[in-house]
């Protein structure tokens, strides 16, 4: 288990913050989104499946629409800014390594992208490359919101088991 998501998930749960809202909190963050809070649901928080799927879902597509409208915006103006100029650049980069997929199948790629839970792959990742490539924000989003509901049933059968998820409630 990753450290962050163990010691973030530790200190919000010691506060009294309920289990579902830890996930949801854990989903909005990059890098680990809704693959590493479902993992922390079904390993450390001992959460059922589907409270966990709900929260996770929402929780991770929350930023989604904001990243969609907005990032070219803020990247503009941290580019602008010295201290931190460099980072959209490195952050285009980093997701334009994976845009074979999306050039090769538009926004059924998209999905896939954001489906197959795999490294540098997730919603946040998948919401820089449509504005990257200029793709239409309401089928994005839909391609998304389809790949975030995928990538959850994924890390849930990894998370949970077929035994965990018989027993949904």
């Amino acid at each position: 288990m990753d450290s962050v998501a163990k010691s973030l998930t530790e200190s919000l749960s010691s506060v009294g913050i309920p289990s579902w809202l830890v996930v949801l909190l854990i989903s909005m963050i990059p890098l680990l989104e809704l693959r590493g809070s479902i993992l922390v649901a079904g390993i450390l928080l001992k959460m059922k499946f589907l409270p966990t799927y709900i929260s996770a879902v929402i929780g991770n597509m929350i930023p989604i629409p904001f990243i969609l409208l907005f990032i070219t915006t803020i990247f503009n103006f941290m580019k602008k800014m010295p201290v931190v100029n460099k980072f959209p650049d490195w952050c285009e980069k980093k997701a334009l390594k994976h845009s074979a997929q999306i050039e090769k199948y538009g926004y059924f790629g998209l999905y896939l992208f954001v489906a197959i839970p795999l490294p540098g792959t997730g919603a946040w990742t998948g919401s820089l490359l449509a504005v990257l490539f200029g793709l239409d924000f309401k089928k994005s989003l839909l391609s998304i919101f389809l790949g975030v509901l995928t990538a959850g049933c994924v890390m849930s059968v990894i998370a949970f088991g077929v035994n965990g998820l018989i027993n949904l409630f």
